[in-house]
C-alpha cells in the first residue's frame, strides 16, 4: 500500500514539476490579453489653447476640457483581436463654446501584443485608414527600446522613443516620447480675408499637424496609465506661408482620470502576477514536496514490510 501512495505521489510531483513553466511560458500567454469589453472615459485639460473658431470666423484663447470616451465592440472581436472604439469631444469652458471639435476612431488590434490589425471598418472619422504600430496598449512586458504607435492626426505610426522610467503615483512606470513632424492632414478653403489676405473670395489652405506625444506605461500590463500631448496645428497657403493657428496647445491628463487608470492597472497586475508567477511557484514547489514524499515513502517501503 504504502509503495502504491509513493507511486502517486511520485507522478503527481512530477506532473506539477512539469505543469509550472507551460502554465508561465504557454498558458499565461493565452490568458493575459486586452479584454473584448473594455470601457473607460478620461479627461485631459488643456489651459490657454489658441484655435481657430469656425462660427466667430477667428482665433480663440481658452481653457480646453478634453472627454475620451474608449469602449469595445464585443460583437467583432474574433480570433485574436478586439475592436475598440474611441469618440473624443473638445469643448471650450472659458468662452463657453461646445463641441469645437469631434474625433471618432474605430481600431482592431491583437489582443496580446497591441499591434494594430486592419480590419473591422478601422478609420478616423469615417475614412478608412491603414493601421500598423501600437494602437492603444504595448505588448505585455514592455522593453525599453522603440515601438511604433499609431498616432490618429496624422493616420500613420510614427517611432515613440523610450525615454527613461518614472513613478506615477507610485506605480513604477516606462517614460515614451513620440515626434510627430509636420503633416497636412487636411485640405479646405477658407475666406482670404480671415486669414489676412488680399486676394478675393475663398482660397486653399492646408491644416498641417506636428506634435509631440508623451506616454507613462506600466511595463507588465503594457497599459498607458498617463498621456501629454502638445499639438501645433496651422493653416498654411500653397507657398507654404503659416496664416493662422488651427489649434495649438498642450492637453494633460486629469489627475482623477491617472488616479482611475493606475487603479485598474493595479488590478489588472495582480491577475497577471497570479497567472504567470504565483500559480507556476505553487505547482513548482507542490510538485518537488510531493516528489520528495513519494521518493522518501518508496525508499522506506521495503524496510517497513520486511
Amino acid at each position: 500500500m504504502r509503495r502504491a501512495v509513493g507511486v502517486v505521489l511520485l507522478a503527481i510531483g512530477a506532473f506539477l514539476i512539469v505543469l509550472a513553466p507551460l502554465i508561465k511560458f504557454q498558458v499565461a500567454g493565452k490568458l493575459v490579453q486586452a479584454p473584448a469589453d473594455y470601457y473607460i472615459k478620461t479627461r485631459l485639460t488643456a489651459e490657454n489653447a489658441r484655435y481657430f473658431n469656425k462660427g466667430a470666423l477667428k482665433v480663440l484663447t481658452g481653457n480646453l476640457d478634453i472627454t475620451v470616451t474608449t469602449r469595445g465592440d464585443v460583437a467583432q472581436a474574433k480570433d485574436d483581436h478586439v475592436v475598440w472604439d474611441q469618440f473624443t469631444a473638445v469643448n471650450d469652458v472659458t468662452n463657453n463654446k461646445r463641441g469645437i471639435s469631434f474625433t471618432e476612431f474605430r481600431s482592431a488590434f491583437n489582443k496580446y501584443n497591441g499591434a494594430g490589425v486592419t480590419c473591422c471598418g478601422a478609420s478616423v472619422d469615417k475614412e478608412p485608414v491603414q493601421l500598423e504600430g501600437q494602437i492603444f496598449l504595448f505588448p505585455f512586458g514592455v522593453e525599453k527600446k522603440t515601438y511604433k504607435v499609431f498616432n490618429t492626426d496624422a493616420h500613420k505610426a510614427f517611432d515613440a522613443t523610450f525615454a527613461g522610467e518614472d513613478t506615477v503615483n507610485g506605480l513604477k512606470v516606462y517614460k515614451f516620447e513620440q515626434k510627430v513632424p509636420p503633416t497636412v492632414t487636411q485640405t479646405l478653403s477658407a475666406p482670404a480675408s480671415v486669414l489676412g489676405m488680399a486676394d478675393p473670395g475663398d482660397i486653399q489652405v492646408n491644416r498641417v499637424y506636428d506634435g509631440v506625444t508623451t506616454l507613462w506605461v506600466e511595463p507588465t500590463t503594457g497599459a498607458p496609465v498617463k498621456q501629454e500631448q502638445q499639438r501645433h496645428e496651422v493653416l498654411k497657403t500653397a507657398d507654404g506661408v503659416e496664416r493662422m493657428p488651427a489649434l495649438i496647445a498642450t492637453a494633460v491628463m486629469t489627475p482623477q482620470s491617472v488616479s482611475d487608470l493606475v487603479s485598474a492597472v493595479r488590478d489588472n497586475l495582480g491577475q497577471i502576477t497570479l497567472i504567470g508567477t504565483t500559480i507556476p511557484l505553487i505547482s513548482l514547489i507542490l510538485g518537488v514536496v510531493l516528489l520528495v514524499a513519494g521518493f522518501l515513502i518508496m525508499r522506506g517501503s521495503p524496510a517497513r514490510e520486511g
